[in-house]
């Protein structure tokens, strides 16, 4: 494991994961700094800029300290700093069950086949919906997912159509999870009962549990 492997961190911390499919685990976050995204709904603002640089073994030896099995490696957009790839190989071969938060806007594929990737499909409502790699959706497995964060019912309506017309579902799950602040949750899933999409309904744990506070 090489020392010179560096990447800039915005923070390291234990909580509940909010999300996906292991909502409600004790989690450590690593939330590395940069994203070349500007989603309206962002909540992550804080780590566009600033940030530190860590080695490799300073981000293990946090993250041993902070004592959970499960460790999520998130951002910003992760992905954008070329040294992601090694931090999540080194997590999985210490032994942890890794997840990866990812916007989609960059590619997945490299990744340490023993990650769980969480690819965001970003809906018009974020202002980004032109950076979408649709193709890669189809390299997804059983132990990712897609979700999509809608922000109104014309959101809902977008990302329903995408669903059929690319045939998500089949190979990993689906999230639909409302957007905070935005769409009352129970709208959403009152939209999904009603029109029996094989998708799960998604809210942020973390959220309800603490509000929108940094650390969380």
């Amino acid at each position: 494991m090489s020392s010179e492997v560096r990447l800039k961190i915005t923070e390291i911390f234990h909580s509940l994961q909010g999300e996906a499919q292991f909502a409600g685990l004790p989690t450590v976050f690593v939330r590395l700094t940069g994203c070349p995204l500007r989603c309206h709904y962002c909540d992550t603002a804080y780590a566009f800029h600033g940030g530190e640089w860590w080695s490799l073994p300073q981000i293990l030896e946090r993250v041993a300290e902070l004592r959970a099995h499960d460790v999520c490696v998130t951002g910003g957009e992760p992905l954008a700093q070329r040294s992601c790839a090694a931090l999540l190989q080194a997590l999985c071969e210490q032994g942890y069950r890794v997840s990866l938060e990812t916007s989609g806007a960059l590619p997945v594929a490299g990744i340490d086949p023993r990650v769980s990737r969480v690819v965001d499909v970003k809906t018009p409502g974020s202002g980004e919906e032109s950076r979408n790699l649709y193709g890669q959706l189809q390299q997804l497995q059983g132990q990712d997912q897609i979700k999509f964060v809608i922000t109104s019912r014309a959101d809902y309506e977008w990302s329903r159509a995408k669903l059929e017309e690319l045939g998500l579902g089949k190979a990993c799950g689906v999230l639909f999870s409302p957007s905070y602040g935005q769409i009352e949750p129970r709208e959403l899933a009152e939209w999904i009962l009603a029109d029996h999409l094989p998708v799960r309904f998604q809210i942020q744990l973390h959220k309800l549990l603490w509000g929108e506070v940094r650390g969380r």
